[in-house]
């Protein structure tokens, strides 16, 4: 596993993986806010990377990536168009009397009704992930334990962020490159809106390299805008993905509207 390092003010730790500036593996994170508050969108990059083109192949002394400021959520690659308002219509003539040509036929007598459905079970919400299981189920109960002891309320497995998430990893890990924008061009907001997901605030974290749940969540832990995404008490559902070669790991976090 090739290892990066670049010159910064944090104090380095002599442990086999972690962050970006503790050692060796690079991470990168993103945070966005659609500032409905004050109309306002609010960036937050959290590595100290710069940004590579898709096309960059990784190097033992390449620079990492920081991703590109998001001002804005950025429509799908395949937008839906919004319901539009139907327009008034002219109340519709009065029907003409239908004349019968043949005589009506004699009435039966009824049959008491019977019953031909059974009656449906609920159905879960359409948004609703199914049980995490393996590294997801592992990343997701580390999570949730940070955000306890942070005293923020646990996030909760979304299928369209899990879904944007594993397509990201998916997308790194088949071009040997992480970064925040994806090979399409696409960035965080553009992929979970693409996902079907309709999101008031959102947050993105990406590594790559970390072996197992325990390795990346530490790397994510001891990097300050990581951290920040991992405990920030105003999510309420995230997506993970981890795709191979390479081990790269993505966790969408988001808030619906």
């Amino acid at each position: 596993m090739q290892k990066h390092r670049k010159k910064s003010s944090y104090k380095k730790i002599a442990i086999g993986v972690g962050a970006l500036a503790i050692v060796g593996v690079p991470t990168a994170a993103m945070a966005c806010f659609d500032g409905q508050d004050d109309g306002n969108s609010r960036t937050r990059t959290a590595s100290h990377q710069q940004q590579r083109p898709w096309q960059w192949q990784q190097t033992p002394s390449a620079a990492p990536t920081t991703p590109a400021p998001v001002d804005a959520p950025l429509p799908s690659e395949t937008p839906s168009s919004s319901p539009s308002e139907a327009s008034p219509s002219s109340p519709a003539a009065p029907a003409q009397p239908v004349v019968e040509t043949t005589p009506p036929a004699q009435p039966k007598p009824a049959k008491p009704p019977v019953a031909t459905e059974k009656p449906q079970a609920p159905q879960p919400s359409k948004t609703a992930a199914p049980p995490a299981t393996g590294s997801v189920a592992q990343v997701l109960a580390l999570v949730n334990q940070e955000r306890a002891a942070a005293g923020c309320s646990a996030v909760s497995l979304n299928a369209k962020l899990t879904k944007a998430a594993q397509d990201h990893s998916a997308d790194m890990a088949s071009h040997s490159n992480m970064s925040h924008t994806g090979s399409d061009g696409s960035d965080p907001g553009t992929r979970i809106t693409r996902a079907g997901y309709t999101w008031r605030t959102y947050g993105e974290n990406v590594a790559y390299g970390y072996s197992t749940p325990e390795k990346v969540m530490e790397g994510w832990m001891n990097s300050q805008g990581h951290r920040e995404n991992i405990l920030n008490c105003a999510f309420k559902e995230i997506g993970i993905g981890l795709a191979q070669p390479g081990n790269y790991w993505t966790q969408a976090f988001g808030t619906a509207r």
